[in-house]
């Protein structure tokens, strides 16, 4: 199982920096690039749901289930 986080996508979309999004949010550049990247093991609703409001976006739209290949045996 795969989950790949697109919050670079949206950030692209609503032409906001990742310094603009930290800062809305309130949380550190740091454990925003962590997410960013894929490397976080969870993330807090609470989280979620100010990266969606600052954002303008529903959860689906920084989160995509992907099943990994070796899944599928």
């Amino acid at each position: 199982m795969a989950v790949r986080v697109h919050i670079d996508v949206m950030l692209a979309k609503r032409k906001m920096s990742v310094t603009e999004l930290a800062d809305k949010v309130g949380i550190t550049m740091a454990n925003l690039s962590i997410l960013k990247n894929g490397k976080a093991k969870a993330v807090r609703f609470s989280t979620l749901e100010a990266i969606c409001k600052a954002l303008d976006c529903q959860p689906g739209d920084l989160l995509e289930y992907v099943e990994d290949e070796r899944d599928e045996t």
